[in-house]
């Protein structure tokens, strides 16, 4: 989970090899409507987001036992209530960053149906994991090899 630009995509398949089971793209599960919203500049809403989170709440389901890794925004504590609901034993990798860094990598990524313009939004909706939440917190400053380093020893631990 983390705004647009943490690095979901790229650290998401590292620590899926890593932990040896499957990985899905989140943006993916997104109904084209939403991407050619996010592709104007307009931020998503609830509605919106409500079945790309069913959707990806049923994929994590569908691993329950099995393990799996999904990107997925994650941003509010209400969506990631609506994945636990789908799939309870779901644990979250938090990617972090400060704004500046995570605006260069955006601005750097090329083809991205989600631009710069969004992350404030982006930020702005960021509910950060609660301390009774089955999570992690990692910080994306190092290059995405130690990221995943860090991301998977921290999820082995829980």
């Amino acid at each position: 989970m983390g705004v647009s630009g943490t690095g979901k995509t790229t650290i998401g398949p590292l620590v899926a090899r890593a932990l040896g089971v499957p990985y899905a793209e989140g943006d993916d599960f997104h109904p084209a409507a939403n991407i050619a919203k996010m592709s104007s500049g307009t931020p998503l809403d609830d509605a919106d987001r409500a079945p790309w989170l069913d959707a990806i709440g049923a994929w994590a389901h569908s691993r329950a036992g099995l393990g799996g890794v999904v990107s997925c925004s994650a941003l509010k504590r209400a969506y990631r209530d609506r994945l636990r609901a789908a799939a309870p034993g779901i644990v979250f990798l938090h990617l972090t960053g400060d704004r500046p860094l995570i605006a260069e990598r955006m601005a750097a990524r090329k083809g991205h149906f989600m631009t710069g313009r969004l992350l404030d939004s982006q930020f702005a909706t960021l509910e950060p994991l609660d301390a009774d939440e089955a999570g992690v917190a990692v910080d994306v400053t190092p290059g995405p090899e130690a990221i995943a380093e860090r991301a998977t020893a921290a999820l082995r631990r829980l």
